[in-house]
C-alpha cells in the first residue's frame, strides 16, 4: 500500500509538473530568432497599413477620449469588464519592446511578451490563421508609423478566482485550432481569399457565430453549419451571415453584400451597433477585390430551414392596423406612428438605402431582440462614409419612451407586414436601459495619415 501510495504520489507530481510547464511555457513563433527589418519599406509599411484596418485594430483599442490605439475600452463580459491595452511603441506602457516574435504570439496565439494569457475578448483564435507576412507587415506598421502613447493599461474587474490566466492556456489547447489559413481545394481563388479574411484578419466569427458556455466559439469555419449563425453579444444580436432568407443574407445578393461593406448601407439595411464601427473603420477601406471576395464567400454559405423557418413574406393588412380608426386599439401602433413612420413609412419599407426598413429586416425577425432594443433605446452611432456623416441616424428614445412603451412599438414592428419576430417585454427593455448608454455621434474614426 505504501509503495502504491508513492506511485500515486509520483504521478501527481509530474503531471502537476507538466501542467505547470503548459501554462507558464513561451509558445514558439516562426519569428523565433528572426531580427526585425530596421528600415522596412514604403510597401511594407502600406501593406501592414491595410491590414490594421482589415483586422479593424482601432476599433478596440481605441476611445473617444483617448489617442489611437492607446486601448482602454471597457468590454463587458459575463464573469466584469475587461479594458482594451495599450498597443502603441510606446517601451513603458505599450509594446515598444515587443520583437516580432513576440507580437506574433500575442496577436496570433494570445501570450503577452510577459507571458501572461490574453482573455479569448483578443480574438487571436481567428487571427491565428492570419498569414506570416501580414503579420510582419503588421509588425512594422505599429512600431514605425504608430505614435508611442505613455499610457497605462486599466487593471480588470474580473474577481478572483476567475481573473487567473494560467487557465487560458488550457482553454486554447481545447478551444482554439493551430495554424494559418491553408485554401481549401474546393473553392477557386476569389472564395479562399474571402474565407481567409473572414475567418482570419476579419474576426468575423467573433461576433456572427454563438458561443458555448465555455465561451468558445461553438465553430470557427464553414465546416460546421454553425459558423457565421447569428450570436448575442454585448447588448447586441449579430445576424446570420449565412444563406438564412429571415435572419441572415438569404435575400442580399453578392452586389448587396459589397454595398454593404463598401458604403455602410443598401436596400435591406444599414449598418448600426457594433458593425457601424467595423464600416466606419475596417470595411469601407478594403479594396474591391477583397470586398467582392468576401461577399463571395459569404454567399457560399448554406442557410438553415430548420432553424430560420418560413421565408418571410409580405404582409399588406397591417395598413388597417395603423390606419386612424384601429390604431389606438392596438399596443405599440399609436406609438409607431408617432415616432417612427415618418422615417421608416408607414408600410415599413422604410426609404430605399438611406433608411432601412422594418418590414423583413433580420432584426424583426430574430427570435433575439436584443439589436432592436439597443437601437430604440440609445439610438445609433454616426455612419461616416468616405470622410462624410451620415444625414439620416436613428435617434435615442430612452428619455421618450418608457420601458412598457418601447415594448409595445417593438412588439408591434416584430408582429406587422409578415415580421414574426416575437413580443417584447417591458422587463427586456429595462434590462438593457439599465446596462446600455445612448450611442455617440463623436465616433472614432482613425486617420492612418
Amino acid at each position: 500500500m505504501k509503495k502504491l501510495l508513492l506511485v500515486l504520489l509520483l504521478i501527481i507530481v509530474l503531471v502537476a509538473g507538466g501542467v505547470a510547464w503548459f501554462v507558464t511555457r513561451t509558445p514558439a513563433s516562426p519569428f523565433d530568432n528572426v531580427a526585425a527589418i530596421q528600415a522596412p519599406s514604403e510597401d511594407l509599411l502600406q501593406h501592414g497599413e491595410y491590414v490594421a484596418r482589415l483586422g479593424d485594430c482601432v476599433a478596440c483599442h481605441s476611445t473617444p477620449k483617448s489617442a489611437p490605439f492607446a486601448g482602454g475600452l471597457e468590454m463587458g463580459t459575463p464573469l466584469g469588464s475587461i479594458f482594451t491595452t495599450n498597443i502603441t511603441p510606446d517601451k513603458e506602457t505599450g509594446i515598444g519592446n515587443y520583437t516580432l516574435a513576440d507580437f506574433d504570439r500575442a496577436v496570433r496565439q494570445g501570450v503577452a511578451r510577459d507571458r501572461h494569457r490574453l482573455y479569448p475578448a483578443m480574438p487571436y483564435p481567428s487571427y491565428v490563421k492570419m498569414s506570416d507576412d501580414d503579420i510582419r507587415a503588421l509588425y512594422a506598421y505599429f512600431m514605425n508609423r504608430v505614435e508611442p502613447v505613455k499610457q497605462a493599461d486599466k487593471p480588470s474587474d474580473i474577481k478572483w478566482p476567475m481573473n487567473m490566466r494560467w487557465p487560458l492556456a488550457l482553454w486554447n489547447a481545447v478551444f482554439t485550432e493551430g495554424g494559418t489559413y491553408q485554401p481549401k481545394t474546393a473553392g477557386d481563388d476569389q472564395w479562399n481569399r474571402g474565407a481567409y479574411l473572414v475567418q482570419g484578419p476579419g474576426h468575423c466569427g467573433s461576433c456572427h457565430t454563438p458561443r458555448a458556455i465555455t465561451m468558445a466559439e461553438k465553430a470557427l469555419d464553414e465546416s460546421s453549419p454553425l459558423y457565421l449563425s447569428g450570436a448575442l453579444l454585448d447588448g447586441w444580436y449579430a445576424p446570420s451571415l449565412r444563406g438564412d432568407p429571415n435572419t441572415g443574407l438569404g435575400r442580399w445578393s453578392e452586389d448587396d453584400i459589397y454595398a454593404f461593406l463598401k458604403t455602410g448601407r443598401n436596400g435591406h439595411a444599414v449598418v448600426f451597433g457594433s458593425m457601424a464601427d467595423a464600416f466606419n473603420n475596417s470595411t469601407q477601406f478594403m479594396n474591391d477585390d477583397d470586398l467582392k471576395a468576401i461577399s463571395h464567400y459569404l454567399k457560399s454559405l448554406p442557410g438553415d430551414p430548420a432553424r430560420d423557418g418560413t421565408p418571410w413574406q409580405y404582409d399588406e393588412g397591417t395598413a388597417q392596423n395603423v390606419s386612424l380608426s384601429n390604431r389606438e386599439n392596438i399596443p405599440g401602433a399609436q406609438t409607431f406612428v408617432a415616432k417612427c413612420s415618418f422615417c421608416h413609412g408607414v408600410d415599413g419599407r422604410g426609404k430605399q438605402q438611406w433608411i432601412p426598413p422594418l418590414a423583413g429586416s433580420a432584426a424583426s425577425l430574430a427570435k433575439e431582440n436584443a439589436s432592436q432594443i439597443n437601437v430604440t433605446l440609445n439610438g445609433s452611432s454616426r455612419v461616416v462614409a468616405s470622410g462624410i456623416p451620415d444625414a439620416y441616424r436613428m435617434p435615442p428614445f430612452r428619455q421618450q419612451l418608457s420601458d412598457q412603451q418601447i415594448a409595445d412599438v417593438l412588439t408591434f414592428v416584430r408582429s406587422s407586414w409578415g415580421n414574426h419576430g416575437g413580443a417584447v417585454a417591458a422587463n427586456d427593455v429595462k434590462a438593457l436601459r439599465e446596462h446600455t448608454d445612448p450611442a455617440s455621434s463623436s465616433p472614432i474614426i482613425l486617420q492612418m495619415r
